[in-house]
């Protein structure tokens, strides 16, 4: 592998987080895949005993497989262990549609529609 490629798949996925009260907004950017699942959930499992609702904001996703669906779901559970609402916005229609053929949506979406100030 060179050089050029490991930087590449070093910046394929960006957190960028933003904090208002009790709220936490979390923006992705990249893919969510198997090399990337891992830190959006330790980036986010830490904030969860602080936090009462965190925001994922998955405008910038480009791709997520199944491990990034898998770090969604359990992110939704530990936030739900933790007293903590866990809200996704700005999913594309890729993204809605994986969500969709996994019966996640409507979880998800539930999840959206309880107390939805946005940012």
């Amino acid at each position: 592998m060179s050089p050029d490629s490991a930087d590449s798949k070093k910046t394929a996925f960006q957190l960028q987080t933003s904090t208002r009260g009790d709220e936490v907004t979390v923006l992705c950017a990249g893919r969510l895949t198997l090399d990337h699942a891992e830190t959006l959930k330790q980036h986010v499992k830490s904030m969860i005993p602080q936090k009462k609702r965190i925001i994922v904001d998955l405008n910038g996703i480009t791709q997520m497989d199944s491990s990034g669906l898998g770090a969604l779901v359990s992110l939704y559970v530990s936030a739900k262990k933790g007293n903590c609402d866990l809200l996704l916005i700005n999913y594309s229609k890729p993204v809605r549609h994986l969500l969709g053929l996994t019966n996640l949506l409507s979880v998800f979406e539930a999840a959206g529609r309880h107390g939805a100030r946005l940012p």
